[in-house]
């Protein structure tokens, strides 16, 4: 199972990540620290990233998904994924892209099975507030409003669990866990050969 912690900055993602990897007992992989230093240095910058600024980056951390589906890991991931388009290449790689740019070509699902998103959301006023108390981040809290603005909230047929970032930590993860356990009752924990048919 993977799941990918989503949100715009300043949601909490990366300390919810870290906590519910403690608590699973799963490895975590940061998002940011996939970004070129281009992307950083821009945003360092005040600047947004762009579509093209965020593919590069959106691939490595599709190819981190695919090695972890594919050795039958459990893994957190986080990665903002504000747009749907954003959210396709993470499950589907190039050929999200090669959807998006050729009309013609195959339409891709919008799941795949053992991947799950973690929608955190909350208001702008909300988010503002903690991002001009955080220290030490590269994103500007000036930054937040185009996030807004370029976010894509997840729609029902994406899987996805909405975690309302107004929770205490641990009440969010217990909602993580509750859907966990409610998944291995469905069965969509695969073996390894159902991921490889």
């Amino acid at each position: 199972m993977i799941y990918i912690i989503m949100g715009v900055s300043g949601s909490g993602k990366s300390t919810f990540g870290e906590f519910l990897s403690e608590k699973l007992g799963w490895p975590f992989h940061e998002g940011d620290d996939f970004h070129p230093p281009e992307n950083i240095e821009k945003m360092s910058r005040g600047e947004p990233l762009t579509d093209q600024d965020r593919f590069p980056w959106l691939l490595k951390l599709h190819e981190v998904i695919e090695s972890e589906r594919s050795s039958g890991s459990d893994a957190l991931v986080v990665c903002s994924a504000l747009k749907r388009l954003y959210r396709q290449i993470l499950l589907h790689g190039s050929k999200a892209l090669c959807s998006f740019v050729d009309p013609d070509h195959p339409i891709l699902p919008p799941t795949i099975p053992d991947v799950f998103f973690l929608f955190m959301h909350g208001d702008y006023n909300l988010i503002h507030h903690r991002m001009v108390a955080r220290r030490g981040h590269y994103m500007k809290e000036n930054l937040l409003r185009s996030q807004f603005e370029a976010l894509e909230p997840p729609s029902d047929d994406e899987n996805v669990l909405l975690l309302d970032i107004r929770m205490s930590i641990t009440a969010m993860a217990a909602e993580v866990e509750k859907h966990l356990i409610s998944l291995n009752t469905a069965g969509v924990h695969q073996t390894d050969c159902d991921k490889q048919q």
